[in-house]
């Protein structure tokens, strides 16, 4: 294939991403959380068309779609998730699945391509029973214990009882052979406004943020919100939305350039206006891609919740209920997506980190990984408005395509640089 021509039939592209679409449609968006109807009905879309690209498809038991081939060669793994947040964009995840899909069809029906690729959509990179469940699975990182315990966030069912309403229950999880694949190559929207705000087209991803999360219960004393003078409450609604402006106050002192902290649900009990909270909760993340950072602020986090427990009036426990480690890119595979976006988009990319957590940095954990960004209009995502253009879409596609086959080609790099995970 000439330098010049990465092969991609970018209609294709957009009609995939529209068939996708108009499954689980939400306005100008996707409702499709995991294991509902219209992501069950995404995950045979896949296992349908990868064949086309000479993959033989299986969705194993939690839910993840690998398209596999059993040629003899070098092989490089693509893909990204298909399932949704709720009420959200139509491209966070998708873009990724469609993008491995066409360079699956176009390098794999190639008799000079160095290789072949191999495409996954994970299941519920988006959370919903929880922390990148599918690439864990595939990893070697999720025990059937955990599967056990696991509930939707939003309605509490069991993943047992999804799995086994979505068909799955029984089945085997497919694990990764170490030392099959090259590399893993994820794409997806930026989710922010940078390359739209620079004019640029694509985002070479160099790390990923870990994303620690925690779960903050303050305890104070029911009571009557008439009668209970001020001086003598144990307000733990008021303890809460103190300990929020506190962290706002004190975190900036300990934090690293790029540290982001999030509150993002706030619960009350009873949750009456003539009561005085007994109990509140607060669920709040920490984001940087240092991992000292974030044990520092959580650090901080516990001793702040030490002082106002010493204080006598509530009460406060801190639990971390979630850890993400931050992941760095691999420096062959940036190589691969900057020298296929001088060929593809005209050279307007930049190196930058990815604030949000995808399954790449799971797969970095066992072979090298790498990401590139298309822009998003807006800097919007998580919201049925996300968007990004068509001629975007499409130029992320042949920088996609052809970063893979560099990828393909250069495979003695990875050996090199004693990187495969063998």
């Amino acid at each position: 294939m000439p330098d010049n021509h990465s092969g991609v039939d970018g209609a294709q592209v957009l009609a995939d991403l529209s068939a996708l679409r108009a499954i689980g449609a939400y306005k100008t968006g996707v409702h499709k959380p995991t294991f509902s109807e219209p992501h069950i009905r995404s995950l045979q879309w896949l296992a349908q068309r990868l064949p086309e690209a000479g993959l033989t498809a299986e969705i194993d038991g939690i839910g993840n779609v690998l398209g596999t081939s059993d040629k003899p060669g070098p092989k490089l793994l693509a893909g990204s998730h298909l399932e949704s947040q709720n009420y959200a964009g139509w491209l966070d995840g998708p873009l990724g699945v469609v993008y491995a899909l066409e360079a699956a069809r176009v390098i794999n029906s190639d008799r000079n391509a160095h290789g072949m690729i191999e495409v996954a959509a994970w299941c519920d990179e988006e959370g919903h029973f929880g922390s990148f469940l599918g690439s864990r699975s595939y990893v070697g990182g999720v025990t059937d214990a955990e599967i056990d315990a696991a509930r939707d966030r939003s309605s509490g069912k069991s993943m047992r009882d999804a799995l086994r309403e979505a068909g799955l229950a029984g089945r085997a999880r497919v694990a990764c052979e170490r030392g099959r694949h090259l590399g893993y190559l994820e794409a997806h929207i930026e989710q922010g406004e940078r390359l739209e705000g620079s004019g640029l087209k694509i985002g070479v991803v160099t790390s990923i943020v870990g994303i620690w999360q925690y779960r903050i219960a303050f305890t104070g004393e029911q009571n009557h919100a008439g009668t209970t003078r001020m001086a003598v409450r144990r307000d733990a609604g008021l303890a809460l939305a103190r300990f929020c402006v506190d962290i706002d106050d004190r975190f900036p002192a300990h934090c690293g350039p790029r540290t982001v902290w999030t509150t993002g649900r706030i619960t009350l009990d009873p949750g009456a206006p003539s009561i005085i909270p007994g109990a509140a909760e607060m669920l709040f993340q920490i984001r940087d891609d240092d991992a000292e950072v974030i044990a520092r602020l959580e650090d901080l986090l516990r001793s702040m919740a030490a002082d106002i427990s010493a204080r006598g009036r509530c009460t406060v426990a801190v639990e971390r209920i979630r850890t993400g480690a931050p992941a760095l890119m691999d420096a062959s595979i940036q190589t691969a997506v900057e020298a296929a976006s001088a060929a593809f988009a005209g050279g307007k990319s930049i190196r930058m980190p990815s604030g949000a957590g995808h399954d790449a940095q799971v797969l970095a954990t066992v072979m090298p990984s790498g990401m590139l960004f298309v822009p998003s209009i807006g800097g919007i995502s998580h919201h049925w408005t996300e968007n990004t253009a068509d001629a975007d879409i499409v130029t992320g596609a042949e920088v996609f395509v052809d970063a893979c086959r560099r990828l393909l080609k250069g495979h003695s790099v990875f050996e090199r640089s004693g990187r495969r995970f063998a």
